[in-house]
Parts: C-alpha cells; structure tokens; sequence
C-alpha cells in the first residue's frame, strides 16, 4: 500500500444534518462523527482499504 496515500473528506460533497452512512463499513473505527457535523478520519487507525469512499453515497471520502 502507497503510504503517500490518505483518506480525505470533501466537506463540500458531504450534506449537514445527517449521520455519515460510511462510518458503519470502517472495519477498524476510523471514522468518527462529532453530531451531524462531517465525519474526521484518525489517519493512525485507517488502513486505506477504501470501504468508506466506496460506500459512500455522495462521494465525499476520497483516497488521494
């Protein structure tokens, strides 16, 4: 896995009040959410596997 590589969250993309979709699939719980603000990533928990920006809906998590 390219270590260069990091997930992003595109706060634009990502609608306000809702709970993220994406953070049931994290198999490792890096994805948290602060009340219906946009998801944060603890990029020491994230294994880059992609799940997340597969999953979710209006493609505001990026692996870049």
């Amino acid at each position: 896995m390219n270590k260069d590589i990091r997930l992003t969250v595109n706060k634009q993309r990502c609608p306000a009040d809702h709970k993220c979709p994406a953070i049931g699939v994290c198999p490792v719980g890096a994805i948290k959410q602060e009340g219906h603000n946009a998801p944060t990533i603890d990029h020491e928990k994230c294994t880059k596997c992609g799940k997340c920006a597969t999953f979710c809906p209006m493609k505001a998590l990026n692996l870049e």
